[in-house]
């Protein structure tokens, strides 16, 4: 695998990226990671060397980037986390997405055409909302105990969703008092009155963060396992 740290410059700052993709029988399909609150870490970092094993070409954005380069969960506080997750827009991670979009077409690792895209927790409706915005590129994008996903504002992403063209997932955990089940079902009932070909999945005895290794007390390695043959599944039928 090869792995690389680089700036990437949007109207707003300087972005902070990791990329990681196979050394070998390039170029790779595009998958963009979108990060949950605690930022871009070493274990996000794994995660997308695991997806980039598969055959991808794996682009993982610091999404503060406007605030902060380098988001340190264990030297800040709760506070803090949530000021910056609160800072961030559907708007501001599209317009994001649509620059790493470009960079990936100039690099010869990279496949140019249909990219694929994974939100986790805070990121589950940017992955929606990117999904909705870049229907012409976005194939395939997945949400992971995604909050905010249908809520009473006029930015929230289910009112694109018959925008979107590719497949949609949502993986939900079964007690998540950040993606209560009301939302969830209210979403799955938005959802069967559009055009769009969209999965919602619950993941029985599971939690917000169910998926993250390093999260102690929530990890479920058996729900975090079918996580990756879901994505994996999906990025092949699509990218």
């Amino acid at each position: 695998m090869i792995d690389r740290e680089i700036d990437i410059q949007t109207k707003d700052g300087v972005m902070n990226t990791f990329i990681t993709h196979p050394e070998e029988e390039g170029p790779h399909p595009v998958v963009i990671i979108l990060m949950d609150a605690p930022g871009k870490r070493e274990e996000l970092h794994d995660m997308a060397r695991r997806l980039g094993s598969a055959g991808y070409y794996v682009m993982l954005p610091n999404l503060y980037y406007r605030r902060v380069r380098e988001y340190i969960i264990e030297n800040s506080n709760r506070e803090e986390m949530y000021s910056h997750m609160d800072s961030l827009s559907n708007a501001m991670v599209c317009e994001d997405v649509e620059v790493l979009t470009n960079f990936s077409e100039k690099e010869d690792a990279a496949r140019g055409g249909k990219i694929g895209c994974v939100g986790y927790c805070m990121s589950g409706p940017f992955a929606f909302a990117a999904a909705a915005a870049f229907p012409d590129k976005i194939a395939a994008s997945a949400s992971f105990h995604g909050i905010r996903l249908l809520i009473d504002s006029p930015h929230s992403p289910h009112l694109n969703a018959h925008k979107i063209s590719g497949e949609m997932y949502f993986g939900c955990a079964e007690t998540d008092e950040h993606a209560p089940q009301q939302m969830i079902d209210d979403l799955e009932s938005y959802l069967k009155g559009i055009d769009i070909n969209s999965r919602i999945e619950w993941y029985p005895d599971t939690g917000h963060g169910f998926v993250f290794p390093g999260r102690k007390g929530m990890y479920h390695k058996a729900a975090s396992e079918r996580h990756w043959e879901r994505l994996l599944a999906m990025y092949k039928r699509c990218l």
